[in-house]
């Protein structure tokens, strides 16, 4: 298992590597629906806006949530240290349909920026950390 560490989710972890083992790929990433960043307009031929949807979840697309199951062949796919794993290793096992995709519904939250952290810091100050899933 591995993740980047700069993402945040309540991932249920025992049902992802349940998932990849019933799948039978080398790789089976976390696929998540992140909150949008802005708006979202929807206009009809005269321009006239039809829809209004602030900060979408997802705008039904999804990305990569940055929590993995891999197995152990996914090393043959990794020649070297400088190996890019987005661009050398899931780009070509996605054309070798050897990535599977758990897709996440709950909380997930990257801190990509100094934005993200103050708001992963105001849902932790505030009670609110959805990815909080453990007792004290």
């Amino acid at each position: 298992m591995m993740t980047y560490g700069d993402g945040v989710g309540d991932v249920n972890i025992p049902a992802l590597l349940k998932f990849h083992q019933k799948n039978n790929k080398i790789v089976t990433l976390t696929a998540s629906q992140p909150f949008g960043r802005f708006g979202n307009l929807t206009f009809d031929k005269k321009s006239q806006i039809t829809k209004f949807q602030e900060k979408a979840k997802g705008d039904l697309s999804w990305i990569n949530g940055g929590f993995y199951v891999f197995e152990p062949k996914i090393f043959d796919y990794i020649p070297r240290d400088q190996t890019n794993l987005e661009y050398d290793v899931l780009e070509l096992l996605s054309r070798k349909h050897q990535i599977a995709a758990y897709k996440h519904y709950g909380f997930w939250k990257c801190m990509d920026h100094p934005r993200d952290k103050t708001e992963l810091e105001d849902l932790w100050h505030s009670g609110k950390a959805g990815w909080k899933i453990w007792r004290d």
